[in-house]
């Protein structure tokens, strides 16, 4: 059978470009559809949007900061609705950069709600189009409980274009998104308040980590309340947000920030139609070709919830357009040693495997921790201070975790992902001559174990 395309992708997120305009490189006849913007979650209302935010809350450290160093400065003065004007604008840029990506690479671009009416056929604004091979990057979608109230909360997708800055704002959930919006408001002024209903946020990262972090954002005013969970919002006369916690307390805000979780975007995508099958968390299940039950429709990216980054679904939808369409190029996703930050303030950087699971996974670890105050706030009345953290298997001396809270923390690990990734070990990293001074250098010297 003749298809109209070889390849059709559904969502023009990173991983769904990467593979569309790679396909077409390789001579694939291909077409993307998007049913919202360009670029997907990451540009739009995700990483690249976040990180501009996190730049603008570090400001007021600056200006606090350079006192020390002789600068007399007037007093600072926000406006949150510059700040995201000048966001949109760029976010406007990259939108089009990605256009330029898709129709200068050969790919038809569909802007449209793209819908499986079989497994070789998509409808789109009406129109139907056969492929040989379907693949869905349709990405994630936040999520907000069903609570009394929930409709008075916001999630990120939000947060990204409220008209102002709340004065006063809850922000609830552990994971990265909570405590790097939790930092931006804060930073910016508004009253924050993160709520966890677990011990201690940020689950899964390394326990050293995780209690720096809370020291860190306590010792700037942030408060963090672990073990405390809504029950109910309700929206008083004069606007503003009555929050009753499940422990009975209640507390008066503008806005409510759920960052609890996200679920795989598969909104009337008409996978009834086809053999496709959803694991039991929803996502949908793939083998390790991303291909799913049905055998011409495959999936990558945040949808089938493996690993939800954005340099992940790049590196799978590469893969994909590889073994379709240039198979002697064809080569599997390694998913381990994935170098990963949080942009916190301060932030996070780590690769590998925390001082818990390489317990778990039955090594002999040492441990060397080192905590200093960095040398530029030496002038200044700041007392925050940074954590570098390697775990090394004391019977190969290989380094099978690195961690950093600090200024830099995800530029300074991407380096050393490198070095992980190829097996580098503690002598390897003993051996390395520091760049001086830095705070990186930290990482070349710490000699003594703090525990084995």
């Amino acid at each position: 059978m003749a298809y109209d395309f070889d390849l059709y992708v559904i969502g023009a997120g990173s991983g769904g470009v990467r593979s569309a305009r790679f396909a077409a490189g390789f001579g694939a006849k291909v077409a993307v559809a998007e049913s919202r913007y360009l670029g997907g979650t990451c540009v739009n209302v995700g990483c690249v949007p976040k990180k501009l935010l996190v730049y603008g809350a570090h400001f007021a450290e600056d200006f606090e900061q350079s006192a020390g160093f002789g600068w007399s400065l007037g007093e600072a003065d926000f406006d949150w609705a510059t700040l995201i004007a000048n966001k949109d604008r760029e976010i406007n840029r990259l939108n089009g950069i990605y256009r330029n990506l898709l129709l200068n690479s050969g790919v038809t671009l569909h802007e449209g709600h793209a819908r499986l009416i079989d497994p070789h056929q998509v409808e789109v604004n009406g129109q139907r189009y056969t492929a040989r091979h379907i693949l869905i990057a349709t990405g994630g979608w936040p999520q907000i409980p069903d609570i009394p109230g929930r409709e008075h909360a916001i999630s990120s997708n939000e947060a990204f274009f409220l008209k102002e800055l709340p004065k006063r704002i809850l922000v609830v959930g552990g994971g990265y998104i909570a405590v790097e919006f939790a930092g931006i408001f804060h930073g910016l002024g508004a009253d924050t308040k993160l709520l966890y209903r677990g011990e201690l946020f940020l689950r899964g990262f390394d326990g050293a980590v995780r209690k720096h972090l809370q020291e860190e954002l306590t010792k700037r005013g942030l408060d963090l309340q672990f073990n405390a969970d809504i029950e109910r919002i309700e929206k008083q006369a004069d606007g503003s947000l009555k929050v009753t916690l499940k422990d009975g307390r209640e507390l008066a805000t503008d806005c409510v920030f759920y960052a609890t979780g996200r679920r795989p975007m598969l909104d009337n995508l008409g996978l009834e139609n086809t053999g496709v099958k959803l694991d039991k968390r929803g996502f949908i299940e793939v083998d390790e070709q991303y291909q799913s039950a049905e055998p011409s429709i495959l999936a990558i990216g945040d949808v089938i919830g493996r690993v939800q980054l954005t340099p992940v679904a790049l590196a799978e939808g590469m893969a994909v357009a590889r073994r379709l369409f240039k198979p002697e190029q064809y080569r599997p996703v390694d998913y381990n040693m994935i170098p990963t930050a949080v942009f916190s303030l301060p932030n996070i950087g780590t690769v590998g495997l925390t001082e818990e699971q390489a317990r778990e996974a039955g090594h002999k670890v040492q441990i060397f921790e080192s905590r200093f105050r960095p040398m530029k706030l030496t002038l200044t009345e700041c007392q925050e201070r940074t954590l570098m953290k390697l775990v090394v298997d004391a019977d190969t001396d290989k380094v099978l975790g690195c961690h950093m809270v600090g200024p830099d923390a995800g530029e300074i690990v991407q380096g050393l992902a490198i070095a992980l990734k190829a097996g580098a070990t503690k002598r390897d990293f003993d051996e390395t001559i520091g760049v001086h001074p830095t705070a990186a250098e930290e990482f070349v010297t710490m000699r003594t174990p703090v525990a084995g």
